[in-house]
């Protein structure tokens, strides 16, 4: 397993639970790194899609992957507040190629109030029965969904006031974005 440092750039994949590629990160900057989780951050990254269409992202951002919780949260910069798209999502893992996690299609859209919408149930639904999740599994998305939902409540961890643009102006300070 690769280690990576403060300030490398690095890809990051998204797979379905059946192991086929969703979607890649081309560059993504990492600007914290812990026993428990690492923080990247990008701006105007490329994003390519499975079927090999691509886009850009708008907006700069701040990316939680955790080693052992089941999401990701992205905190995004908006001239009218910081939003946050959260991804149930397998603990992340890190090779020489990429930092990969499965992506179980629910997914938490946050407003800067900290309102919330649970996005993508009936895709869920869908790929639970067509992937056959299992009973733990199934169990285990439900549970983490919960946390996450108490961490917004609380606006503890990437929720904290301020956290998404210290951890941003950090990014900046380095100097050595390289976004597509």
């Amino acid at each position: 397993m690769m280690t990576p440092n403060i300030g490398d750039n690095i890809v990051v994949q998204s797979y379905k639970h059946d192991e086929t590629l969703h979607r890649i990160w081309a560059n993504a900057t990492v600007i914290d790194i812990s026993d428990d989780q690492i923080i990247l951050s990008n701006k105007r990254t490329k994003v390519i899609e499975a079927n090999g269409r691509f886009w850009y992202t708008k907006e700069p951002s701040v990316t939680w992957f955790f080693k052992h919780r089941w999401y990701n949260i992205i905190g995004i910069i908006r001239p009218t507040g910081i939003f946050y798209y959260c991804n149930i999502a397998s603990p992340y893992v890190i090779d020489e190629e990429a930092l990969k996690y499965i992506d179980y299609d629910l997914d938490v859209k946050v407003s800067p109030e900290y309102a919330y919408t649970i996005l993508d149930r009936k895709e869920y639904n869908s790929h639970k029965v067509k992937m056959d999740y299992s009973t733990d599994l199934k169990r285990i998305l439900e549970t983490e969904l919960e946390s996450l939902k108490t961490m917004i409540k609380a606006k503890a961890g990437p929720f904290k006031e301020g956290i998404v643009l210290k951890y941003y102006h950090n990014y900046e300070a380095l100097g050595i974005q390289k976004d597509d």
